[in-house]
């Protein structure tokens, strides 16, 4: 797979925590799209794991995305889109060394504050669209 990712001189870049959160733009040329649909905090039983804890929560949606992807023959390092829905976006901002330890800053992002996911135990959820060569 060939991928560039693009930061436009003419666009600001999102630094949270002295990370650059994603890129504006990657361009992807590749043989297979995987699409990830959301994934919550939820455990193999589906039980909300972390209630009321951010942190563990992203966490747990970083294992469950690298277990999807992982199904369809792919890793995390082929995300090139992730859209991110959480219930309180200061709260997800103080942990974005947890979100880049599965999503780093390559992928392109979308991040949405909601007033309520799925459950009301549940504070985040993520979806991706990976390309694997």
């Amino acid at each position: 797979m060939k991928r560039q990712n693009i930061q436009p001189e003419a666009l600001s870049k999102r630094v949270v925590g002295g990370h650059v959160l994603y890129s504006h733009v990657v361009v992807v040329e590749g043989k297979k799209t995987v699409f990830v649909s959301g994934q919550l905090a939820r455990n193999r039983n589906g039980d909300a794991v972390g209630r009321g804890d951010m942190r563990a929560q992203i966490r747990q949606v970083g294992e469950n995305v690298k277990a999807a992807l992982a199904a369809a023959g792919a890793t995390l390092g082929d995300i090139v889109k992730t859209n991110t829905y959480v219930t309180d976006i200061e709260e997800f901002f103080k942990h974005t060394d947890v979100r880049m330890e599965y999503f780093g800053a390559l992928p392109t992002s979308t991040t949405v504050e909601v007033r309520r996911l799925a459950h009301p135990d549940l504070l985040v959820e993520v979806e991706v669209i990976a390309v694997v060569d």
